[in-house]
């Protein structure tokens, strides 16, 4: 979220577990997977940039209903998906089998991975693991199961896109928790580079994305209904903040060029970011940690059927 400058972790402690049982609340609430179905487009191509082989072990993590997912299944890769709401995981095995896709659907922390060291020549996050309270572990973990030579591919909202600036206005009336990393630093290229800058070769490429609705008042009753951190914003304000909060994300809509015809198509600014890893990418993880390695039936295998 797009929020001002918080104090140090050193100068408010964070009670993390708190946090991330509220933040799985609020993506298991509404039904994100109606949302995360228009951004398939972005999953695709996240895997033509990271030029994906027919093959590859590929981790996607924070993966919602799983667009990165199916993207790399279609191009034959081994693709284990995760994410920490139950109910979206679902939603992506529902959509790999209507596809015909062979995928592994697992539960995760993405801060705590339960997979050994260099087990996956990719891992993949979506506008997934921008929103981990500790991003210096994420992005860690993230390094830690990719193999030498491996790459991290990564797509973030920057915090002067449209989707940037709607967590600003949300932040406004339901402040997060006081020194909270804003999720929309990971859209930024200096905070990319200071996390994995010194065990990977980072590229940064900007692309927009186009949300489509009949009007904005369909939008905003779309993400009101379905988008996690709206739909818990809204259900925790009384009828006349409720109201101020709608009137200042339609504002926010119309800060952008209309079409004539009375619908809504706003590009939102994101990063694409792939990152190339180095020998000696991340700090393993202690030997009493768990992880595990891939079965030899979720590798050598198309997913294609």
């Amino acid at each position: 979220m797009n929020q001002p400058a918080s104090p140090s972790p050193a100068a408010v402690p964070l009670a993390l577990d708190g946090i991330k049982s509220r933040q799985q609340q609020t993506w298991a609430a509404g039904d994100y997977s109606v949302v995360g179905t228009t951004l398939q487009l972005v999953g695709e191509r996240l895997c033509e940039a990271l030029d994906l082989r027919a093959g590859e072990r590929v981790l996607d993590v924070a993966a919602g209903n799983g667009n990165a997912s199916l993207a790399a299944a279609r191009c034959c890769c081994d693709v284990v998906s995760t994410d920490f709401v139950p109910a979206l995981l679902e939603a992506g095995r529902a959509r790999a089998q209507a596809d015909r896709l062979t995928i592994d659907f697992e539960p995760a922390d993405a801060e705590a991975l339960p997979f050994g060291d260099r087990t996956f020549d990719v891992a993949v996050s979506t506008f997934g693991v921008m929103f981990t309270p500790d991003p210096a572990r994420a992005a860690n973990e993230l390094l830690r199961v990719c193999r030498p030579g491996g790459r991290i591919g990564l797509t973030t909202w920057t915090p002067a896109g449209f989707i940037g600036q709607l967590f600003a206005v949300v932040g406004r009336h339901v402040p997060p928790p006081p020194g909270l990393p804003s999720p929309a630093a990971w859209g930024t290229r200096a905070r990319l580079v200071e996390l994995f800058g010194s065990r990977g070769v980072v590229t940064i490429t900007p692309r927009e994305f186009v949300f489509r609705y009949r009007s904005p008042q369909h939008w905003l009753e779309v993400f009101r209904e379905f988008y996690g951190p709206v739909h818990r914003a809204f259900a925790g304000l009384e009828t006349p903040a409720q109201e101020a909060l709608a009137a200042d994300l339609l504002g926010l809509v119309e800060l952008w060029p209309r079409p004539g015809d009375g619908t809504m198509a706003v590009p939102a600014e994101y990063l694409e970011v792939i990152v190339t890893c180095r020998e000696g990418n991340a700090t393993p993880r202690r030997h009493d940690e768990r992880r595990r390695t891939l079965s030899p039936d979720q590798t050598r295998r198309c997913p294609i059927r």
